[in-house]
């Protein structure tokens, strides 16, 4: 009984009060095993009476000035940036992520995504044409769609469904939102900085709960017409089921396979740190992850040896500690999806030179029980193969040589995803023709994450349906509509 009294308990935001759950789920400390957090187990009932406070406030809020919806976010934005340092360490705590990466990347990047739509939301144009013979002036105007439903994933928790809030209550919607329930402890913490930033009641209610219970109720609500979702491809196959009897409105950002293209004249000085990066950084827990390293055979051996030594040197450690470079995956049993691939891999004949089963990973006595691994290298493995087909999702990756530049952009289009790639060059003309070639929805050439938000973000193919960002992201919340007047 201590013990549970002990837990921090999360309550759903519905209409501007925190209402407690009938049931509740156990969340996990990925760097102990332990449960320290209890979930609202919700469903039907909590999703109809977001519905209903999302509804009421819809008006008075669509009504609003563009200038009066950015002066709000902007005060949202300062409120979440004064409690940075709590924010972080309560999403490391959550995700199992470094300290450093959420005080430098997760909640810095939350509060500019509510600072960068609170600017856009006042440049926005609409269009208009004359046809002077007929004496008609043909005009645009955007309206807010209405209740947002939006559906976030485990790994970068607060930066991903703050990605969504903010353009769709900039636009003048009101949303509905269901974090995941492995990470749901800073939504809950944001919940109670909305009314001092002066957002109304029922403009942004979170309910927290599973995919089959919360999420499938807010996807098949007739209410809710349109869904914002960020995860896995069979989830977005089953939103997909779900919306199509009401035609509503789809952005999916899936999974990525990204590869990375690496030229013989390429400067491995700064490709080598930035891949190491691009393949481990948030313990390999990004969609845009680099999982596949193709390498020009004239340097395959010495990329390989200096690639193994720098991975090598990653920390993986308690996230809490400043020097980790990796803390811990998010559950046992993604721990052990991730794992199974390597053991496929070895089956399959293939080489791990470093990381799991290779290498001792040292913990504190405390945090043996949690779900650490070390990043992981593997070569000598075929095209074909799972590891080098599916997303695993997690610090691994497979390097593979390559002789031409025809056959490795075959080789990296061969897989069903399509969201991003790196290409490592000092060819300018061959980094233009080799991007314009991949089939990806960002290609990043010399570099990695330098993101500008003005344009547009998602994949190709599996990788999802539509873009986001400054144009896009106003276009989805926004329904336009073309107004003749005749003189």
């Amino acid at each position: 009984m201590a013990a549970s009294r002990a837990l921090l308990t999360l309550e759903n935001f519905i209409g501007g009060k925190f209402l407690p759950c009938n049931s509740y789920l156990n969340s996990y400390d990925p760097s102990t095993g332990e449960v320290y957090c209890r979930v609202p187990d919700s469903g039907k009932e909590e999703i109809e009476a977001a519905v209903e406070a999302a509804r009421a406030a819809f008006p008075g809020w669509s009504s609003r000035s563009p200038q009066e919806r950015s002066q709000v976010l902007h005060r949202l934005a300062d409120l979440l940036e004064q409690s940075l340092e709590e924010l972080a360490q309560a999403e490391s705590k959550d995700q199992g992520k470094t300290i450093t990466l959420a005080k430098t990347m997760d909640i810095p990047r939350s509060v500019q995504n509510f600072r960068f739509f609170a600017s856009s939301i006042l440049h926005h144009t609409s269009e208009c044409t004359q046809m002077d013979h007929l004496g008609c002036l043909h005009y645009t105007v955007r309206a807010p769609v209405g209740i947002a439903g939006l559906i976030s994933p485990w790994n970068l928790p607060l930066y991903l469904l703050t990605w969504k809030i903010a353009p769709a209550i900039a636009a003048g919607n009101t949303v509905i939102a269901k974090p995941s329930e492995l990470t749901s402890v800073t939504t809950w913490m944001m919940c109670r900085l909305l009314e001092k930033a002066g957002v109304p009641a029922g403009v942004v209610n979170i309910v927290f709960g599973t995919g089959p219970q919360v999420g499938e109720a807010l996807v098949s609500h007739p209410e809710v017409p349109l869904i914002s979702f960020t995860g896995s491809q069979p989830t977005a196959e089953r939103i997909m089921q779900l919306s199509a009897p009401h035609c509503k409105k789809l952005s999916l950002e899936l999974g990525g396979k990204n590869p990375a293209l690496i030229f013989e004249d390429a400067n491995l000085e700064e490709c080598i740190p930035t891949t190491v990066r691009s393949s481990f950084a948030n313990q390999g827990e990004i969609c845009l992850c680099t999982s596949r390293i193709f390498v020009q055979k004239s340097i395959y051996n010495e990329f390989l040896k200096r690639f193994v030594e720098a991975t090598r040197m990653w920390k993986v450690g308690v996230p809490s500690d400043p020097s980790a470079n990796m803390g811990a995956l998010i559950s046992k049993a993604h721990l052990e999806k991730v794992r199974s691939y390597i053991k496929r891999a070895r089956m399959e004949g293939a080489q791990i030179l470093c990381g799991e089963g290779v290498d001792n990973l040292n913990l504190p006595p405390r945090n043996q029980t949690g779900y650490f691994m070390l990043p992981t290298v593997i070569t000598d493995i075929k095209d074909e193969s799972c590891c080098m087909k599916e997303e695993i999702f997690g610090p691994v990756t497979c390097v593979v040589p390559f002789d031409s530049e025809e056959e490795v952009i075959q080789r990296a289009n061969s897989v069903k995803y399509g969201l991003a790639a790196t290409v490592w060059s000092s060819n300018v003309g061959r980094v233009h023709r080799v991007a314009k070639r991949l089939q990806a929805g960002l290609v990043w050439t010399n570099c990695w994450l330098i993101r500008e938000l003005n344009l547009p973000f998602g994949g190709m193919k599996s990788s999802g349906v539509g873009r986001e960002g400054v144009k896009d992201s106003y276009e989805f919340f926004t329904e336009i509509k073309t107004i003749t007047v005749k003189h």
